[in-house]
């Protein structure tokens, strides 16, 4: 039996006229868009709360309309009608949880009516974190080291005028636009949220045209450095947070739309005067703490993702123009090079190796001396230096970047420019090598674990990767291979081969790479055989979710493995270099912020290394440092200057119209 045939079926009750504001009180007005909420609470029932968020209001009641059209008695007392202590069971009654199955509409299934108080507690409670959820999408800054108290102590503009807005829209397009602004204003925060990670990691913001492919790396790293476990726990935490983000926020902001609609005057006077406090605080320039209290950081942060799209959008056509100019592209293949004829020429990247680890405080004094005993052992083994700084397009991350912009020239700062390169007829630093024809060109690139089409594009001959190099040991966290049994396959399968030809080599040491735990560390070259020994020192290394834990581990550990990656190439070049090896090497980046802690820098150490003095005299207008560690005013360069440089001064001069300026 319905709720309203019970109604019609108590005799006793007398038949009165309707209150006058029966209709008001009852929420017959479906947005409650009246401000005057006292005639409400004069005929709610005292035992049920019809003024707080989410209670007995006009949208738990409106269904209930077309019944007390036919039945006027019933809007004078409802909740006799379904109070379980007043019900008459003969007269088609019902028990306590029939009544509450059948007539509990006042939310939650009649708990409300029941616990008025806890009702009341828990509406009040749901919408203040409905408030703090929102005042915190608002107010949470986009990097990790501007998250402070202060940092939400300030009046956010976008709340103002969304308040603003809402309060004025007709009851249908304000439900929308509260949907809506839910929607954007948790998409906004995830941004925010992604934007920390890019900025811990790579120091900038999340580009949403050309970053998404980064997310693949992302989680390959967490695989690598926290197992298959850790990969899958991390991407359902991301999801689940995404959704609970978007969901929650949309709900908030519609929960608050509707409280300010039912206390209009209130919300009225109170956007105002937070209006006019913005106003004041911005002409005067209120601070808290160098915190400006007026705050419009949503509306610069769209505005400056606006401004990234379009420039992302049109860099394509701007690197094509970029990428036409090669000055050497004329340049008959006998003439190329013919400064280092008859050389190995080794280049060499140590991952992460950045100017961080030579001009900190905390690090220097270690790093200065393994690059002194370097630079003595190799002076007495006939080998002389110079280094220098050179700036790379990226930080933290993105390895590949840094390596095809000093192997191409062109400035490489995203994945689509990486992408447009590979797939260009673009020669490279390696493949002008061997385009001569006078050099076998090998790479040795333990990172990589899966087919690598873009060796093809580099020139090399043949690619060793982790697979290839006879390594049977263990991985050590993201890095297969320790960088000493790296180069000691390669003098094995290549550089050691008796009456070898001359050989270019592109060398990746991947030890220095994040996450820096565990790391290996020196043994006796003869020692390494097929890498099994590695397995022990592995267990005697560091766990890299302890390491993470204190942000100082961290940068000894970072800093530990650059010591590690130098003592593995100075030794490889004084044990196995000859009077015709040429080493170049230098770092693909800076470290993660965590280590940089707080520099800008984006210099990396560069040094050339050779027994033949006439291949360094060939750089003595380059003003570069003696020696394996560049000096504070050495030169810096621009990583994608490199190439042309380096081929000027060991081939013929390029003409000086299509050379690349230097910045």
């Amino acid at each position: 039996m319905s709720h309203s045939t019970r109604s019609r079926q108590l005799p006793e009750q007398p038949e009165t006229e309707p209150h006058p504001d029966a209709d008001t009180a009852a929420g017959t007005t479906a947005d409650a868009d009246t401000d005057t909420d006292t005639a409400a609470e004069a005929d709610a029932p005292t035992d049920v709360d019809t003024d707080i968020p989410g209670s007995a209001s006009a949208a738990d009641t409106e269904a209930d309309a077309p019944a007390k059209a036919d039945a006027p008695a019933e809007a004078e007392a409802p909740a006799k009608a379904e109070t379980p202590a007043e019900a008459d069971p003969d007269e088609g009654g019902d028990t306590s949880e029939k009544a509450v199955a059948g007539g509990g509409r006042r939310g939650w299934w009649g708990w409300r009516v029941k616990y008025p108080r806890a009702a009341r507690v828990v509406a009040v409670g749901t919408s203040v974190l409905a408030g703090a959820l929102v005042l915190f999408a608002l107010l949470v800054p986009n990097q990790l080291d501007r998250l402070s108290f202060d940092a939400f102590l300030r009046i956010p503009a976008e709340g103002v005028l969304l308040a603003a807005l809402l309060l004025a829209l007709p009851p249908k397009p304000r439900r929308i636009t509260a949907v809506v602004v839910g929607v954007l204003l948790g998409l906004l925060t995830i941004l925010k949220f992604v934007d920390m990670g890019f900025y811990s990691v790579l120091a900038r913001p999340f580009d949403l045209v050309l970053d998404w492919i980064l997310f693949d790396d992302a989680a390959e790293w967490v695989k690598e450095s926290f197992g298959r476990t850790g990969e899958v726990i991390a991407v359902i935490a991301v999801f689940a947070l995404v959704i609970a983000l978007l969901v929650l926020m949309t709900l908030a902001v519609v929960r608050l739309t509707d409280l300010m609609v039912r206390h209009r005057p209130v919300a009225t006077r109170t956007t105002l005067v937070l209006g006019t406090a913005w106003i004041t605080c911005v002409t005067v320039g209120v601070q808290f703490t160098d915190v400006p209290v007026a705050s419009q950081i949503n509306a610069k942060l769209v505005q400056n993702r606006v401004h990234q799209v379009q420039a992302s959008l049109r860099d394509g056509k701007v690197f094509a123009k970029e990428a036409a100019v090669d000055a050497f592209a004329d340049t008959p293949p006998d003439q190329l090079l013919t400064g280092l004829r008859g050389k190995d020429v080794l280049f060499t990247f140590i991952e992460s190796y950045g100017r961080t680890a030579i001009d900190d405080p905390a690090m220097s004094e270690q790093i200065d001396s393994v690059l002194s005993e370097g630079t003595s052992s190799l002076k007495a083994a006939g080998f002389s230096s110079r280094s220098a700084w050179l700036r790379s397009p990226v930080t933290g991350a993105g390895s590949w970047l840094a390596h095809s912009t000093f192997l191409s020239g062109l400035w490489i700062k995203n994945q689509q420019r990486y992408r447009s390169l590979t797939t260009s007829d673009r020669n490279t630093l390696t493949s002008y090598f061997q385009k001569t024809g006078a050099w076998r060109t090998v790479g040795i690139v333990p990172g990589v674990r899966r087919a690598w089409p873009e060796g093809k594009f580099f020139g090399l001959d043949h690619i060793y990767d982790s697979e290839h190099l006879g390594y049977n040991g263990p991985y050590f966290s993201w890095t297969p291979v320790p960088d000493q049994f790296s180069l000691e396959a390669f003098e094995r399968l290549e550089h050691g081969k008796k009456d070898h030809k001359p050989m270019m080599a592109e060398i990746i040491l991947a030890s220095s790479h994040n996450p820096w735990a565990p790391i290996a560390h020196m043994i006796d070259w003869n020692d390494l055989g097929d890498g099994s020994v590695f397995n022990q020192i592995k267990k005697e290394g560091k766990d890299p979710k302890q390491v993470w834990k204190n942000p100082e581990s961290v940068r000894t550990e970072y800093r530990r493995a650059i010591e590690y990656s130098l003592h593995s190439l100075t030794e490889y070049v004084e044990k196995y270099g000859d009077k015709n090896t040429v080493l170049v090497f230098l770092g693909d980046h800076q470290p993660v912020p965590t280590v940089t802690a707080g520099s800008t820098s984006r210099d990396v150490p560069v040094t050339i290394v050779a027994h033949d003095q006439k291949v360094l005299d060939r750089i003595a207008d380059w003003g570069w440092t003696d020696g394996l560690k560049p000096a504070k005013d050495a030169p810096e360069w621009r990583m994608d200057t490199f190439r042309d440089r380096f081929m000027t001064a060991y081939g013929p001069h390029p003409d000086s119209s299509a050379t690349a300026s230097t910045p």
